[in-house]
């Protein structure tokens, strides 16, 4: 598939930079490109994958917009697998837009969210799941995340998942040579053979989809959000976690008034920690605020850490909160522990005897390592999966798959009970349907458009 129009975007972050691209693909990119460029040479005859230096020219001002480095790369080998020329100018707003706006007075189109990549997949350079994988080694916040989307990008999943359906076509075809020819005596319908070479597709089908939790941590991260009465360290908890002083710190209750998250790399998967609003009743109209999205945050976190004064005994306020966290998956973090331990750790096991118990001194930075490992071993239950492997890390990728293993768990049962082929052949037929949407072979046009709906324009 090729597109008769041409599009084009900024494709860097705008604000001030060293270096600003305006990329355009199309079939009229390097003609729209030869009517403002002045270097050496003529644009249309400049050799493919080269870089020239030169001028941008409003044609109609006789106006010098910018110094550039235009890059021209030719079809087929350019990203879209269309004409691609890239303007590197320098990163200042003005200047790019001025070049972008001028690209689209001259015929281009402004490209949507994610365009490019999607006319790289229509046109065949890149399979859906590498597709995606743009966006995750964008967005990746840790080199574990970065990996997993590199190993998407290179192809390995798609690699994976094509040859099990290879696979499925050689079963469904031999399936169907007994549907179509029922008075040979097929030596494929003998034994086991039909049932142990579905087994085996179903078992790697499932191998993938259990890497799909670790998977999806390293992508998403972990939504971490710290808890407690007023004052009892849980901004210092922050700012011992990031090594820095990111959150206002006082003796006075109720200096953070409302949440305040920050990010951190813990061991590759991104921990993003909310620093809430101490949870007591009353207050100014500002404090109400900030405990309605303390609660906010409550309700979505995937962990909690409740923070506990281990310098005073448990107050009704504490006991109040440890009601509310009692059902959620969490450590109990006792802090102040540097101060002289007053809080029974036997009472608050009881209290919340699914959750660990961590004594830490956040203004002192001691406990953290054993805090950290507590959160790992929450998170994961102690299981580590190295992020060089193949990982299934979208919930897209995982509902495909878990589909496609429906599937193949009926077919084996039709075979158990000795069914029909036909009836094999139809359950077969439905896995190769699923796992055919990981690459996007039989997607539909919603599905694309929700994915590159993600994307910023100028990918």
């Amino acid at each position: 598939m090729f597109f008769d129009d041409t599009i084009a975007a900024i494709s860097t972050p705008l604000g001030e930079g060293g270096i600003g691209i305006v990329r355009l693909s199309g079939h009229e990119a390097i003609a729209i490109a030869e009517e403002i460029f002045r270097g050496k040479g003529i644009v249309s005859s400049l050799p493919s994958h080269t870089i020239h230096y030169g001028r941008i020219i409003d044609p109609t001002a006789n106006k010098t917009l910018d110094q550039v480095l235009l890059t021209v790369m030719r079809a087929p080998r350019t990203y879209t697998k269309e004409d691609v020329v890239e303007i590197n100018g320098h990163g200042g707003i003005v200047a790019l837009r001025s070049i972008l706006e001028l690209t689209l007075r001259l015929g281009a189109r402004l490209a949507e969210p994610g365009e490019f990549t999607r006319r790289a997949f229509l046109n065949g350079r890149i399979d859906l799941s590498q597709a995606e994988a743009v966006i995750d080694l964008i967005r990746a916040q840790t080199e574990a995340g970065a990996m997993v989307a590199l190993h998407h990008i290179e192809g390995d999943l798609f690699r994976e998942v094509s040859s099990v359906r290879e696979e499925l076509i050689n079963i469904l075809a031999e399936v169907e040579a007994s549907i179509d020819f029922p008075e040979e005596d097929l030596d494929f319908w003998e034994g086991s053979e039909l049932l142990s070479r579905i087994i085996a597709v179903k078992e790697r089908l499932a191998g993938l989809v259990e890497t799909a939790r670790y998977g999806r941590i390293i992508r998403e991260g972990i939504s971490t959000v710290i808890i407690g009465r007023p004052n009892v360290g849980k901004s210092s908890l922050l700012n011992a976690l990031l090594g820095e002083d990111r959150a206002i710190v006082t003796p006075i209750p109720g200096t953070t008034r409302d949440t305040i998250e920050e990010a951190i790399n813990l061991r590759g998967i991104p921990l993003r920690v909310i620093d809430t609003a101490g949870l007591r009743p009353g207050g100014d109209i500002v404090e109400k605020e900030g405990l309605r999205r303390t609660k906010r945050s409550l309700e979505q976190a995937d962990l909690v850490l409740l923070i506990l004064d281990a310098s005073v005994q448990l107050t009704p306020d504490d006991r109040e909160i440890i009601s509310e966290v009692k059902e959620r998956k969490g450590i109990v973090v006792l802090n102040k522990t540097d101060c002289p331990v007053l809080i029974e750790a036997e009472e608050v096991k009881s209290l919340l005897p699914e959750h660990k118990l961590i004594n830490i001194s956040a203004i002192h930075r001691s406990g953290l390592d054993n805090l950290r490992e507590a959160i790992i071993q929450t998170v994961l239950g102690g299981e580590i999966i190295a992020s060089d492997s193949l990982m299934v890390s979208n919930i897209r990728h995982q509902q495909a798959l878990s589909a496609a293993i429906k599937s193949l768990k009926e077919a084996v049962a039709t075979v158990e009970a000795g069914g029909s082929p036909e009836l094999i052949a139809l359950d077969l037929r439905e896995a190769m349907d699923q796992a055919s949407l990981i690459s996007g072979e039989t997607v539909t046009e919603d599905i694309l458009d929700h994915i590159f709906a993600n994307f910023c324009i100028g990918k």
